[in-house]
């Protein structure tokens, strides 16, 4: 084990809060679908397959809070909201990208 994930095993670590966030069942979905541009609510639900809107409601809650993502009301009769990865929410993104070539290679061998 790398030395410095063993804080990450430790209850109290501060960094566990945020990797439960983006590892549940619908924050890495999240993170890569916006990892191409800002997307409207309705455009983000219908790239995710399965995902109801309490969940992605949810989660795009805790990941603004998190800073990971930015909402941002446009000025549009009715408002419409449109949602954008932060640089931080970009970087998280940035890393997950080998992990989930790593998901596709061993599902396509399965």
């Amino acid at each position: 084990m790398i030395p410095e994930n063993r804080a990450l095993l430790r209850r109290d670590c501060p960094g566990r809060a945020l990797l439960d966030h983006i590892t549940g069942k619908w924050g890495v979905l999240v993170l890569t679908s916006l990892s191409e541009g800002p997307l409207r609510f309705h455009q983000l639900r219908s790239r995710i397959d399965g995902v109801s809107d309490k969940m992605l409601t949810q989660t795009l809650r805790t990941f603004a809070g998190d800073g990971l993502v930015e909402r941002t009301v446009l000025p549009t009769a009715p408002p419409s909201v449109s949602y954008a990865l932060t640089d931080l929410g970009a970087e998280a993104a940035r890393e997950l990208e080998p992990f989930l070539r790593w998901v596709r290679t061993t599902a396509s061998r399965q």
